[in-house]
């Protein structure tokens, strides 16, 4: 029988912050968390994002230092965008082993060695002309099949020249299973794969879009990214077909707004579970904090706090360094 007040007192355990440090349910650590970078072929400075205030397009350079600073706060690990400086229909850059995410990988693993786990995202996107993350039929759909072999040979690629996760993003029917088994015929069967598994076409995104300049010159990502509002359940079979493909970690992208998708999936899986903070949750609470109207520090962490306890074990977030030192 449990007790009931004035017995019962919930505030005790809150007393005072070495009290509540001692009980509390949650918390994260550095090593959980995982820095998105970009990086872009020709420019001589870093590159501000208007859209995403702290957050620039990174220099082979600057780039090196973003690595070595995150190493030293104890991030877990960084994964890579690359803008390249041409793109074409079928993006070309994604497996040129002189594009320029294989360049940043050989200087990322160079820098930083394995203080960080270096992951690669794996999509077209930022390589096409036209912004979408799959070769284009004549009628404008995304050819699954056919994006699948582009996918599989950018795995490759990106491995060769150090990748030590390979993170596909693009939600191809069967890109796992594609993947893993081009890297397997490779030499690269050791090399683990983080399937976006479960990645919905989201409003959030936007800021993302300005980083990585790969908007869609035409339509959306409906297509092909999963509806915010589709069948129950939809979420959890995306994961199971990753896991039977191969996928050795799989993720929800966005975190705040699919929190409850996020608890299926811990609640499902027996492999790590990963949350990407997306680019519009960054912004906005940025955006709010230079406005006065709330404590950004306070909000950033409650933030990461929610995600955490929800079931995440690895988060995404563009606040990974900074986070890291304070923790």
């Amino acid at each position: 029988m449990n007790a009931e007040f004035p017995v019962a007192r919930p505030r005790r355990l809150r007393r005072t912050a070495a009290l509540r440090r001692m009980v509390a349910g949650t918390r994260l650590h550095p090593a959980e968390l995982i820095l998105p970078v970009f990086v872009k072929e020709g420019i001589s400075e870093p590159q501000p994002v208007a859209s995403m205030p702290g957050v620039v397009q990174h220099t082979r350079d600057s780039l090196r230092k973003a690595a070595h600073e995150a190493a030293e706060a104890g991030v877990g690990g960084l994964i890579l965008f690359g803008i390249p400086a041409v793109k074409d229909g079928r993006g070309s850059a994604a497996d040129d082993p002189g594009g320029i995410v294989q360049q940043a990988l050989g200087d990322v693993v160079a820098e930083v060695g394995d203080a960080l786990v270096i992951i690669t995202d794996t999509c077209l996107d930022e390589f096409t002309d036209h912004g979408h993350c799959g070769i284009l039929t004549p009628d404008g759909d995304v050819d699954n099949d056919l994006t699948l072999e582009r996918y599989a040979s950018a795995a490759v690629a990106q491995a060769r020249a150090g990748a030590q996760v390979i993170a596909p993003s693009g939600m191809m029917d069967g890109q796992v299973g594609a993947i893993r088994a081009a890297l397997d015929a490779e030499g690269f069967a050791q090399v683990p794969i983080l399937a976006y598994s479960a990645k919905y076409a989201s409003g959030f995104y936007g800021p993302f879009r300005d980083a990585a300049e790969c908007a869609p010159q035409f339509g959306d990502r409906s297509s092909y990214q999963q509806d915010p509002a589709g069948p129950v359940g939809e979420a959890l079979r995306e994961v199971r077909l990753d896991l039977a493909e191969g996928a050795d970690a799989v993720m929800v992208k966005p975190a705040l707004a699919y929190l409850d998708i996020l608890r299926q999936v811990r609640d499902t899986v027996d492999v790590p579970v990963a949350a990407y903070q997306v680019s519009g949750e960054y912004a906005m609470v940025e955006a709010a904090a230079a406005n006065g109207w709330i404590d950004r520090e306070r909000v950033i962490m409650e933030s990461l706090v929610a995600i955490r306890r929800a079931g995440a074990d690895l988060i995404l977030t563009y606040w990974a360094t900074e986070v890291a030192k304070r923790l």
